[in-house]
């Protein structure tokens, strides 16, 4: 690669060989004539990578191994593999519409302030499946559903920060913040999150533009695993720690945590029982009031491991 590459497209992945060939698939399949696409194997122990090598034939693909587990750990591992200005982030589980990275790098070239871009996600359901009766719109999101309209439009509120399926940043932004937090981001089973959210509330603090890109569309697949109540719950848990975590490295952890997870449990038990007759709203306000008593438990742990004034 020369230094014409003006986008990274990088994939982090850990034993998702079953999906990980149509998702570099994909990004070879780009109609951007300047960029390179990266896969960091973040301590897979399938056949990820012989997926690689099968298509190490074209010079735009690298693989590059990390042994340390976690998810912000392999983006930036990615990150400093890549030769570009502009890193875009794809899931292992993802598949690019052709479009994608010319559609993120054009926004990128036409705002020097852009600091973090992201496109609309569909769901790709298991063969025979469709969405279940019991899954609200809302619980769709935890399966990487993003879709704020048809046009572009910045963003002002850290809630609605792009999808990390989905996901591109400007180099410079991500040094000035010291790359991605390992104490947020998935690691191993460990369904820790967030750490989209925290990089624009950081952006946004500092004066950096965050923009949704309708466009930028990838299409995400639903694991059949994913179907199951259980994992709604785990993933609502993890959630409610992951927000606790946010809370803690951004100086907004302490006391006023107890009552606020409290009242979070209360409002979704009552929910739950309100939309009893509603299977959809029932299970998505219950999943609500478990993730916050995993937010309430770690509140209390960190309250317990600060240190008392002397």
């Amino acid at each position: 690669m020369t230094a014409a590459v003006e986008i990274s497209a990088i994939i982090c992945t850990h034993n998702r060989a079953a999906y990980l060939g149509a998702a570099i698939d994909s990004l070879l399949a780009q109609d951007c004539p300047s960029f390179e696409a990266i896969v960091v194997d973040n301590a897979s122990t399938d056949g990820t990578r012989a997926i690689v090598e099968a298509r190490l034939g074209d010079p735009r693909l690298r693989y590059v191994y990390e042994a340390t587990p976690g998810l912000s750990i392999a983006r930036n591992t990615g990150a400093r593999e890549a030769k570009a200005e502009i890193l875009a982030y794809l899931d292992d589980d993802a598949v690019a519409t052709p479009q994608w990275l010319r559609v993120l790098l054009a926004a990128y070239r036409t705002d020097d302030r852009l600091a973090i871009a992201g496109g609309r996600v569909t769901l790709l359901w298991p063969p025979g499946r469709s969405q279940p009766p019991w899954l609200s719109e809302g619980l769709t999101a935890p399966l990487g559903a993003y879709d704020l309209g048809t046009e572009p439009r910045a963003i002002a509120n850290p809630g609605d920060t792009p999808r990390g399926l989905n996901y591109s940043l400007r180099r410079q932004f991500l040094d000035h913040v010291g790359g991605f937090d390992p104490n947020l981001g998935r690691v191993g089973k460990r369904l820790l999150s967030n750490e989209e959210l925290m990089m624009t509330e950081l952006a946004l603090k500092d004066g950096w533009h965050v923009t949704y890109l309708p466009d930028a569309l990838v299409a995400h697949n639903v694991a059949p695993e994913r179907l199951q109540r259980r994992w709604f719950l785990e993933r609502g848990w993890w959630q409610g720690i992951s927000e606790c975590y946010r809370e803690q490295l951004t100086g907004r952890a302490g006391l006023r945590q107890i009552p606020l997870g409290a009242e979070r449990i209360l409002r979704g038990l009552y929910k739950t029982l309100k939309y009893w007759r509603n299977p959809a709203l029932r299970f998505d306000n219950f999943v609500y009031a478990y993730g916050q008593i995993g937010y309430l438990l770690a509140a209390i742990a960190g309250l317990l491991r600060r240190p008392r004034p002397s």
